[in-house]
Order: C-alpha cells, then sequence, then structure tokens
C-alpha cells in the first residue's frame, strides 16, 4: 500500500485532474500534476505543477523520481508516457488498457473479439474502404475519428453515400470508425472500481442526457428497470475484467431496442459520475486515488437520489452567472473547476442536486438552470 504522507502524480491538468488531487490532498498525499498548460486547474491546487509535453522524458523523469505513483486524468496521454513512468514506479491504469482506450479502432476491436455488443461498425483508414464499409454498416452513419474526439468533436453524420468522401476530408483522412447511426431510448453510463485482486465495486447506473454532443445532466438512479441496470453493471463489470483493468473505469451505454450496446469506455473518472462527489459514501475521485495506492475500495453506495448538470462557459456573458440564484437553494452543491477563460461549450463546472424524491431535484435542477440563464 502507498498510505497517505507520500507522494503521487497525474498526467493531465484539467478539471478530473484537479478534483484528483483535491480528493488526494483531503487524504493526506502530496500531490503532482504533469500537463503543458501554465493555468492547467490541477496545477493551481497541487502541491507541484510540471509544465511540460507528455512526452518530455526529462520530466517524466522528475516525476517518476518524486512519485511513489502516477495515473491519468484523460485516456489522450500517451500510452508511451506510462509505460516510461512504469519503469520508475506504480502507475494506474496499465499502459496497454489505455492503449486500447485511446483509440475507437482498438477500442471497438476489443469489445468485437469479447462478443462485448456494441454498435456495428468498420474501420476506414484510407479512400478506398469507405464504399465498402457503407455496404457493411449501412445508413445513416457516424463517420468517427480514432482518435482525439471527444464530446461530439471527431464526428462525421452519413445519411447519403456521396458525403462519405468529403467527410473523411474534413476529418483530415486520419484513420476512423464508420459506425452504424442508432436511434436510442436512453443513454447510461456505469462507473466502476476495479482493484488489483481483481475486485470490482460499481456506482449506480446514471441515466444521461447530452445535447450537441456534449453531457448536459445526469439522473442518478437511472430510471430504468432493476433487470436492466443489472445487465449494465454485469456489462461493465465484464469490460473491465477482459481489460484486466486496475482504477476507475466509466462504460458508457446506448439503450436500443430494450437492449443495451457499449458506446465508449474511459480509462478514468467521468463526467457523469461527478454526481458522486455529493451523493455516493465515496467519490470517484477518492477512488481514483485509492486503487491508484493500492488502498480497498471505498462504498459506493447511493446516499440521495441526485441530478448531476453541467455548466458550459456559455453561461458567462462578460461576467460570471448569478451564482447567488444557485447558492440559495440547500440542496444544490456547486462545483467550480477554476478554468481562466470560459468559451462555448467549455466544461467550467457543474452543480448536483440531491433530493429524496428525483422528480423535484430535476425540477430544482430545471429552475437554477433558468435562473442563471440557460433554460435548455
Amino acid at each position: 500500500m502507498i498510505l497517505p504522507g507520500e507522494t503521487i502524480g497525474v498526467l493531465g491538468g484539467g478539471q478530473l485532474g484537479r478534483m484528483f488531487c483535491e480528493a488526494a490532498r483531503t487524504l493526506g498525499y502530496q500531490t503532482v500534476v504533469l500537463d503543458p498548460d501554465r493555468d492547467s486547474p490541477a496545477g493551481t491546487v497541487a502541491d507541484q505543477h510540471i509544465q511540460a509535453d507528455y512526452r518530455d522524458e526529462s520530466a517524466l523523469l522528475e516525476m517518476g523520481g518524486q512519485c511513489a505513483a502516477v495515473t491519468v486524468e484523460f485516456e489522450n496521454v500517451p500510452a508511451e508516457s506510462m509505460r516510461y513512468l512504469s519503469r520508475l514506479c506504480h502507475v494506474r491504469p496499465g499502459p496497454d488498457a489505455l492503449k486500447i482506450c485511446r483509440d475507437r479502432i482498438r477500442e471497438k476491436t476489443f469489445l468485437q473479439d469479447h462478443d462485448l455488443p456494441t454498435a456495428p461498425f468498420m474501420t476506414v483508414v484510407n479512400e478506398n474502404q469507405l464504399e465498402g464499409a457503407v455496404k457493411a454498416v449501412g445508413l445513416p452513419a457516424l463517420l468517427k475519428t480514432a482518435t482525439g474526439g471527444y464530446d461530439g468533436k471527431g464526428q462525421q453524420l452519413i445519411t447519403e453515400e456521396a458525403q462519405l468522401e468529403l467527410a473523411f476530408t474534413e476529418l483530415g483522412h486520419v484513420p476512423c470508425v464508420l459506425e452504424r447511426y442508432l436511434e436510442l431510448s436512453l443513454e447510461l453510463s456505469v462507473v466502476l472500481a476495479r482493484s488489483s485482486d481483481g475486485i470490482t465495486r460499481c456506482y449506480p447506473v446514471a441515466e444521461n442526457c447530452h445535447k450537441g454532443g456534449i453531457l448536459d445532466t445526469s439522473v442518478v438512479p437511472a430510471r430504468i428497470s432493476a433487470t436492466l441496470s443489472m445487465q449494465a453493471t454485469q456489462l461493465a463489470t465484464k469490460v473491465a475484467d477482459h481489460l484486466e483493468f486496475i482504477g476507475v473505469l466509466a462504460v458508457e451505454f446506448f439503450l436500443v431496442d430494450g437492449s443495451l450496446l457499449i458506446n465508449e469506455i474511459a480509462p478514468r473518472p467521468h463526467n457523469s459520475g461527478h454526481f458522486t462527489l455529493n451523493a455516493t459514501v465515496t467519490s470517484q475521485f477518492e477512488q481514483q486515488v485509492r486503487m491508484l495506492c493500492e488502498l480497498p475500495a471505498g462504498d459506493t453506495s447511493l446516499l440521495s437520489p441526485v441530478v448531476m448538470n453541467n455548466l458550459l462557459g456559455d453561461l458567462w456573458n462578460d461576467a460570471p452567472p448569478p451564482w447567488e440564484r444557485l447558492l440559495k437553494h440547500p440542496e444544490a452543491k456547486l462545483h467550480l473547476y477554476g478554468k481562466r477563460e470560459a468559451r462555448p461549450g467549455r466544461k467550467m463546472g457543474h452543480f448536483n442536486v440531491l433530493h429524496p424524491d428525483i422528480g423535484r431535484a430535476l425540477l430544482i435542477s430545471k429552475e437554477i438552470r433558468t435562473a442563471l440563464g440557460n433554460a435548455g
């Protein structure tokens, strides 16, 4: 075990890294962040911020020499950097799992190889494969870049075969997957923690609503049957087991015609797990610290029904939003990420609304969003 008083680190300095550092410091650990951004949100709360590129070997050497263990805040950190760090200190998740989760082609192939349900897809690495891919997958379909896409970025909706070549060009002729576009009943997610001895603890299933490709709200517990909730939890656990994953993992699902399909895997805490900061015994970020440091997983029990609401930069109109309109609600918990610049679509924070009646929590959330200028 790596115990409080020791130093642990995170590659990536965004809001997920920030909340990891806050959880680590609460438990008594020293923290180091490696991120190229001078104003990174995590760097402002860490004990040390190494401002460097993720591939900078001298920076990695410095980090590995100071830290007993290192994790990541997002999957686009190079797996090679984690492999380099693994020679210097304890790392979680392992580089192999990270390599699969950061690339849609590897991720979809991994799911297919392990008979885990996902939407029909084909790999497209050059223009010659476009015609065959659309014949195999059908239309409408989504053309998605294999790496780098998030929050709806890096993808194009294809409704006619004639659109394919232009879409591939607009995405930069990079490797892609063509995936069947499906009519969804619901979007769900499961966040879990899996320890090095293979024990998994799942959080309650979240019911998610996206707007413009960006997560807008998460309702927990999801308003689904107990059977469907169990199926989602079991599938997420199978994903973690097949990956031999150690750490915090999120699995996103589509509900299509009553059946669950796995959309994406995130090898880290997840936006849809932010409800855990107030509504569960152990937050996903404390859990990340625990898994990194070989500690037993914390209790994932839900303390109260909750609605998580994202706050995007669209709310900032030359001044911060009127927070007093939110803070007057005793059921609401505000979390801001310390980002200096607000931009449309940029995640600036979130708030959780806790109430024994989930319908009431939704009404309070809507009232707050309207008061802040985002009737949504």
